[in-house]
């Protein structure tokens, strides 16, 4: 990461999975009123990003990073504590959409990536984005229930533990904070969408820019 912005009063938004699809649309409808933290593990997206969120007078600090890698987001997170102290808002729309396939034919390595995205680094970021949230920031989780769903079964049941351990953290924060919320987006016109559903007619999907504004009203977070 470099970026020299060290304000203890610049309100700082995380979002991990911030290259393409929603993540990219919440970071773009952010700024410029969070500085953003982006993370993914395609530079060159990252990097369009981020000439997108400066066209509209914003910041970034990029974050080229795997987030399965647990010493690369404990590095993440120092940094962050070390720049700026906290994280205002963490948006986690990081996701692995292991390719369709018959519970029978499950392949062991689709299996276990999709488990350590979706469900293992979810486990590890709570602990360390936690502290750097305090007890006034605010974490967003995005559900997708696939779970039980044909030709789903890896995504789906990876899906739902990322889900049980954000229900689980919200339960447990309503009264010392933070405020840990779960959303459910509309069907939108992404990669993963595309890849579970091939030949959909996609415009009659969401916009994920659109689908952003929407989230992020209904969050009262703009």
């Amino acid at each position: 990461m470099t970026d020299p912005m060290t304000h203890s009063d610049t309100r700082i938004a995380l979002i991990t999975g911030a290259s393409r699809g929603l993540g990219a649309a919440l970071a773009e409808a952010l700024a410029p009123a969070y500085h953003i933290v982006a993370v993914a593990r395609t530079t060159g997206a990252l990097e369009d990003l981020d000439d997108r969120i400066k066209a509209r007078g914003g910041q970034a600090t990029l974050a080229p990073m795997d987030i399965a890698d647990a010493n690369a987001m404990a590095t993440l997170c120092r940094g962050i504590h070390d720049r700026w102290g906290k994280v205002d808002l963490w948006l986690h729309a990081a996701i692995h959409a292991a390719p369709l396939t018959p519970a029978n034919f499950i392949d062991a390595k689709d299996w276990s990536k999709s488990v350590a995205v979706n469900a293992t680094a979810t486990s590890v970021l709570i602990p360390y984005v936690s502290p750097l949230l305090g007890d006034s920031g605010r974490a967003v989780f995005f559900d997708d229930p696939q779970a039980g769903e044909k030709f789903h079964g890896t995504y789906g049941a990876t899906k739902a533990a990322q889900m049980a351990l954000a229900r689980s953290w919200a339960a447990e924060t309503v009264r010392t904070g933070p405020r840990v919320e779960v959303v459910e987006p509309r069907p939108m016109a992404t990669a993963t969408r595309a890849r579970f559903h091939p030949g959909e007619d996609r415009d009659r999907l969401a916009r994920p820019a659109d689908e952003a504004a929407r989230l992020l009203d209904l969050l009262q977070l703009r």
